[in-house]
């Protein structure tokens, strides 16, 4: 069946462990698509105001399936965003303090949100990706902002992450589902929402069938994408439970093997 949407998680997907990618190259192969009116999507666990920075003259031309799918952008335009209940994010606050996160993240609409105690070196890191973010006095003072939250992300050593992800299961009771992010890092998701999720919303609307879409992907926030997706590529360096979710295993990160076969798809 003739691909009608290609959707590209980011980093360790898209990007090369510089957090680049072939620009010109890119920039022909997304003006091939346009042209066959293939839809380019970035579905991402990232920011929205992140992920557009790596495309400045292309990102009001595309979609963004952003914050693992709760935040939906269309050319420019917002087409949906999910939205936790404050008493949610509270309890979910109390409950993954206990597990010792190096940064928690609050996730939001208008921002990302982090408390003052954050060291500046782990703040500069979070920054870039939340270019919008802002500091609190204390995490649970988000409930005197206007914003919508609907994503927390946490970071943890990068060992014994399973454990950790079986920890915030049981913590989070069901009101919110940790994925991995890859690197130590957790996202912690409103059930349902989630990339696939998004892919769906922008199917709906387009009228594709997941039959004609193409995705791409390394990490654990990226597997109920790849199951919804007709054609699945799991990256060389993902998480060997992606490459198990996926249909066929590409190269690299580092090798431009996205852009590889995105051209091999324009020519099916």
């Amino acid at each position: 069946m003739t691909i009608k949407m290609i959707a590209v998680d980011m980093d360790g997907t898209f990007l090369d462990d510089q957090k680049e990618y072939n620009r010109e190259r890119f920039e022909k192969l997304f003006r091939q698509l346009q042209e066959k009116g293939i839809k380019f999507v970035v579905a991402s666990g990232n920011q929205y105001f992140q992920l557009k920075s790596f495309f400045p003259e292309l990102h009001a031309e595309m979609s963004f399936v952003s914050e693992n799918g709760a935040n939906i952008i269309v050319e420019g335009e917002d087409y949906y965003n999910a939205q936790l209940p404050m008493t949610k994010v509270l309890k979910a606050l109390a409950g993954i303090n206990a597990l010792e996160p190096t940064a928690v993240v609050l996730c939001g609409k208008k921002s990302a949100y982090v408390s003052k105690e954050m060291p500046e070196e782990v703040f500069n890191s979070v920054s870039f990706y939340y270019p919008s973010i802002k500091r609190l006095e204390k995490l649970e003072d988000i409930t005197e902002e206007n914003d919508e939250i609907f994503k927390f992300a946490l970071s943890f050593p990068n060992v014994g992450i399973e454990a950790k992800l079986a920890a915030l299961t049981d913590v989070l009771e069901g009101e919110m589902i940790p994925v991995s992010s890859g690197h130590g890092d957790i996202d912690l998701i409103i059930p349902g929402v989630h990339k696939a999720n998004g892919l769906a919303k922008l199917s709906a609307e387009w009228k594709i069938d997941p039959a004609e879409i193409a995705a791409f992907g390394d990490s654990g926030n990226d597997i109920e994408m790849l199951a919804y997706a007709g054609a699945s590529y799991a990256m060389a360096n993902a998480q060997e439970k992606v490459k198990q979710a996926s249909k066929e295993i590409i190269g690299s990160n580092n090798q431009e093997s996205v852009l590889e076969m995105m051209e091999l798809l324009l020519k099916a």
